[in-house]
């Protein structure tokens, strides 16, 4: 992804750090240093500073928990989870798509919130013997770090999606009502009503003279915001599509390409004519690869009349595909997860079309048109 630095990958499940991070954790150290731990004078500054450093590492440790818990579970349930970003808000584990059942929303939700009270009683043990044992900076920190663990877990079930509460509010009422998209509203109007009063204490903050906090609580406020009313639009976008078969979206006549033909006649006989950016391949009546803009660039120019199309082309064997009746939802999680734009169609082993998110974009915009 853009804009992240990947960690790496643990139990199959990529971690992405965001370059907000930075922000909040020099922040965060900053205040740790200053304010909550090792504020004894006779403690060194270069020792303050370190641990607060340490301070704040494991608090996003924990934050990087908090998400582990609720992909684990999320995958445990059949709901892939590619990656996990840390950034300046905490962390977000990424679903490729929403579960299937309300029971299963319900306990991905709360695995997160249980696993940061899991923390909190480990820690707050470890802060007591540490004290027993005479070692109280490490007392300091792992005292700490119970608290905004029991924090982050009482914040995050406040009953305001995207929250881990509202995700629970949503599975409560999704699982008496039956209606996804009428949970995910009522859901996401207690966030919009939880967001807007974040906002108004943190100006309330502002005026009292309290800058740091009026200003962060108003920005979580926003970003709340902003995520309730995107949760909605992606929650009536999916109710739109909910049993719409790929069939009904793909595009059957694409043209088709030899991987005889060189790459030359191809840019000047169908691409440049059509304005396509992507073409399948076909040998004797079966799929054998996928042509795209992004493979014939990586050719120098001057050997676009010597390179057969079959040469650069993306292999049946590496291409992700669909089939007719897949639910047109299904189809677009996997192009999510996979990062691709385009799924060719399979009917029985033969190529039947190709469906692309700007064939999804279209078929919206007609059913916009005709309501």
């Amino acid at each position: 992804m853009r804009g992240t630095i990947i960690l790496g990958r643990f139990w199959g499940i990529q971690v992405d750090l965001d370059y907000s991070w930075f922000l909040i954790f020099f922040l965060l150290t900053w205040s740790l240093a200053g304010h909550y731990l090792m504020t004894d004078s006779a403690v060194p500054a270069v020792t303050r500073l370190l641990m607060a450093v340490l301070t704040a590492l494991l608090f996003f440790a924990s934050v990087l928990a908090h998400e582990f818990g609720h992909a684990l579970v999320a995958r445990r349930l059949g709901v892939p989870v590619p990656r996990i970003t840390l950034f300046v808000f905490g962390g977000m584990a990424h679903m490729t798509r929403e579960p299937t059942r309300a029971r299963h929303e319900f306990w991905i939700a709360v695995a997160g919130p249980l696993t940061s009270l899991l923390l909190t009683g480990v820690l707050a043990l470890l802060g007591g013997l540490f004290q027993g044992w005479g070692w109280p900076a490490l007392a300091s920190v792992a005292g700490w770090l119970a608290r905004i663990n029991l924090v982050l877990a009482l914040f995050n079930l406040i009953p305001g999606f995207p929250l881990d509460g509202g995700r629970i509010l949503r599975a409560l009422v999704w699982g008496w009502t039956g209606n996804l998209g009428r949970a995910t509203r009522l859901a996401a109007g207690v966030g919009q009503a939880v967001a807007l009063g974040l906002i108004a204490y943190g100006l309330w903050q502002l005026l009292a003279g309290n800058w740091v906090n009026g200003l962060w609580m108003a920005f979580i406020g926003w970003f709340l915001s902003s995520a309730a009313s995107g949760s909605a639009q992606q929650a009536a976008l999916e109710e739109s599509l909910r049993g719409v078969r790929v069939r009904q979206v793909m595009m059957p006549d694409c043209p088709r390409v030899s991987p005889e033909l060189s790459l030359e006649a191809l840019v000047n006989q169908n691409i440049l004519t059509s304005g396509r950016r992507c073409f399948p391949v076909l040998e004797g009546g079966q799929l054998a690869g996928l042509i795209t803009l992004h493979q014939i660039t990586q050719v120098p120019r001057d050997r676009w009349s010597l390179t057969p199309v079959g040469q650069v082309m993306i292999p049946v064997s590496r291409l992700y595909i669909t089939w007719p009746e897949e639910e047109l939802l299904e189809a677009m999680a996997r192009m999510t997860q996979e990062n691709v734009n385009q799924l060719p169609v399979l009917d029985n082993g033969r190529f039947a079309g190709i469906l692309t998110r700007e064939n999804v974009l279209n078929y919206l915009r007609t059913m916009a048109a005709l309501r």
